[in-house]
C-alpha cells in the first residue's frame, strides 16, 4: 500500500471515529473539523428524516450514541444517500447497537417508519385497472406497491406520549401502499384482510370468490356465503383505495 493510500485509510478512518482514530499528521484540525462535521450532520438529518418518531422519543445523548454507532462499524452495501435508511434499519436488526435501556418495539418501530420511504421510491408501477372487473367472479390483482405488514406492537400509534413497555395480547395489521397519485398511505387492518390479499397473490387462486370461500373454510364459518357477501364489500373498498387493481 502506496503512502497516500495510507493516508486516506487513516483519514476515513478518522472522519468516522475522530474520537478513536488519530488524523493524519500535517492537516490543520480547522480543516479536518470541517468535514467531521460533514460527513456526521449529513447522516444524522438523513437519519432524523428518514426516522422521525424514533427522534422524538430518543434522548439527545442515546440519539447521537445510535448515530456514531452506525457511522463507525456499519459497511454499507449501497453508496447512495437514499438508502441510508435501509442501512440504518439493517444494522439496528444484526444486533449489534441495540441496549437493554432502548424501547422493546424499537426494532419494530424502525422498520415501519422505513416503509414510507421505501415505498416512496420504490420503482414498481400500478397496472392499469380493468373497468368493469367482477370482483367476485374474476381474480382481482393485488397491487405491486402494498406492503402487508404485522407487528407485536401497535407502531403507528407510538410517540412521546404513548411508549408501550410490553406488547398487548394483539398484533397490529397494518396495509402500507401507494396509489397512483404516488401517496403513501397506511391502513389498519385485520388479520382476515391480510389473509385474503395472501391468498390472492397465490396462482392457485382463480377468483376473489374462491378466496373468500377458503377464508371461510379456514375460520370455519357456519355460512360461507355470509362469508363471501361481507368479502365483496370488502373486495370493493380494496379495489377503491387501489391496494387491489
Amino acid at each position: 500500500m502506496s503512502s497516500f493510500q495510507q493516508t486516506q485509510r487513516q483519514l476515513i478512518q478518522h472522519l468516522r471515529a475522530p474520537g478513536v482514530n488519530s488524523a493524519p499528521g500535517g492537516i490543520e484540525d480547522r480543516r479536518l473539523q470541517i468535514y467531521r462535521d460533514l460527513i456526521y450532520n449529513n447522516i444524522q438529518n438523513f437519519i432524523a428524516g428518514g426516522f422521525p418518531i424514533l427522534r422524538k422519543i430518543t434522548d439527545e445523548q442515546r440519539w447521537h450514541e445510535l448515530v456514531r454507532s452506525f457511522i463507525v462499524n456499519h459497511q454499507a452495501t449501497s453508496p447512495y444517500f437514499l438508502d441510508i435508511g435501509r442501512e440504518f434499519l439493517t444494522y439496528l436488526q444484526e444486533g449489534q447497537a441495540v441496549e437493554s435501556r432502548d424501547p422493546p418495539f424499537l426494532l419494530e418501530l424502525v422498520h415501519y417508519e422505513w416503509v414510507e420511504l421505501a415505498l416512496d421510491i420504490a420503482e414498481e408501477e400500478l397496472p392499469d385497472a380493468i373497468p368493469g372487473l367482477d370482483l367476485l367472479a374474476g381474480k382481482p390483482q393485488v397491487s405491486p406497491l402494498v406492503w402487508c405488514l404485522s407487528y407485536q406492537y401497535p407502531v403507528h400509534q407510538i410517540g412521546p406520549g404513548f411508549q408501550p413497555e410490553s406488547p398487548p395480547e394483539q398484533p397490529t395489521f397494518l396495509i402500507v401502499y401507494r396509489n397512483r397519485d404516488d401517496k403513501v398511505k397506511f391502513m389498519e387492518s385485520n388479520a382476515v384482510t391480510h389473509r385474503l390479499l395472501q391468498l390472492l397473490q397465490t396462482p392457485e387462486i382463480t377468483s376473489g370468490r374462491q378466496a373468500l370461500l377458503e377464508i371461510a373454510e379456514e375460520l370455519q364459518a357456519p355460512e360461507p356465503e355470509a362469508i363471501v357477501t361481507m368479502g365483496a364489500d370488502l373486495l370493493e373498498q380494496l379495489r377503491r383505495q387501489e391496494i387491489l387493481c
